[in-house]
């Protein structure tokens, strides 16, 4: 584990029951409780962490017990969890299933501890059953799939879900001028191409991989300004919209940094490594208000990018995608340091 991938802050956050998903500053709000989007953020985040420190491990498998919690037998999933331990939800195949499946999948693959892994693995393996008709949802599906194909390449179930998603992926229709499968962008963008370079990469369809690469490319030069990323505020972008805005939200930089390392694993593309280190500058204050967004003190993340300031609150969302960039971008700059040697 790298020296700045701090952990205090998410310990700050948890408590036995999961991860508060929203902070006053530094302080949790305990009473918006707990939700499956950010506790599945983490366990992505603590499972990758090479020769994980017991402080890791005990956020994982806080994580982990917490998403196995929220699954019903079917393998559809609970999103809200109230501070009393109950969940304020009926379940759902909405897109917290997609990242619940995403992070068991991952931790399967990746968790240090093999009793965790295979712990994770039960899960994945109830949530593979299930689909979603959301895109976003279907994409983190598929990302979570594919990791169980990591640790099992002869996993039935989880190619299945796989070849089913295709038509859910490239469901939306086109506008004329404007290559993004949706009429605005929205939310967590980068994670459809992503899923399709990784869809085309694991069923051996080329053409769905070199689409998910063309809208990535696409995605990045517009939300590129200069030398720095300027990325789709709050409210979204349309055709014709002016590029820019506020309230910019941290976890559209780490969803673009997660899906520019998946480029470059496809590719070996040095642009996407270029891209990686602009993801993690964006953090660092390289934004359209010269801000850094990061507490030095904390080591949270801040909540948004606004007109001249920052959100000052540190939810875990946002500490989150801090903390996902400089795991994912450290890709770059250990392979630029390699070159140069």
């Amino acid at each position: 584990m790298g020296p700045e991938l701090r952990l205090d802050h998410l310990q700050r956050l948890s408590t036995p029951l999961g991860l508060h998903e929203h902070a006053l500053h530094t302080e949790p709000r305990t009473e918006h409780g707990y939700c499956v989007d950010d506790v599945a953020r983490c366990l992505v985040l603590t499972s990758r962490i090479a020769d994980p420190s017991p402080e890791a491990l005990s956020l994982a498998d806080l994580c982990l017990t917490f998403l196995l919690a929220a699954q019903h037998d079917d393998g559809s999933t609970h999103n809200r969890r109230n501070p009393d331990g109950s969940w304020g939800d009926e379940v759902s195949t909405d897109d917290h299933w997609g990242r619940s499946l995403w992070a068991l999948g991952t931790a399967a693959a990746t968790l240090d501890d093999p009793v965790l892994a295979a712990r994770a693995l039960e899960g994945a393996h109830r949530a593979v059953k299930q689909r979603s008709r959301w895109p976003r949802a279907t994409a983190y599906a598929v990302l979570g799939a594919d990791q169980v194909l990591r640790r099992d390449p002869s996993d039935a179930s989880a190619r299945r879900l796989l070849g089913e998603s295709r038509a859910t992926l490239g469901r939306a229709r086109r506008l004329p001028d404007w290559p993004w499968p949706e009429p605005r962008l929205r939310y967590a963008n980068a994670v459809l191409p992503e899923a399709m370079i990784v869809l085309g990469r694991r069923l051996a369809q080329p053409s769905l991989t070199s689409q998910g690469l063309m809208l990535l490319e696409w995605l990045l030069d517009v939300q590129t300004v200069g030398n720095h990323l300027s990325v789709v505020p709050h409210g979204g972008r349309g055709p014709g919209d002016a590029v820019g805005g506020h309230d910019q939200q941290p976890i559209e930089v780490a969803c673009l940094a997660e899906a520019c390392r998946t480029a470059y694993e496809a590719t070996s593309d040095r642009r996407w490594l270029d891209a990686l280190v602009l993801c993690r500058a964006w953090f660092d204050g390289a934004n359209d208000e010269g801000l850094v967004m990061v507490d030095a003190v904390s080591g949270g993340g801040f909540d948004g990018l606004e007109h001249g300031s920052v959100n000052a609150n540190q939810g875990a969302e946002s500490t989150l995608a801090w903390l996902s960039t400089c795991q994912v971008s450290a890709v770059a700059t250990a392979t630029v340091s390699m070159v140069r040697r």
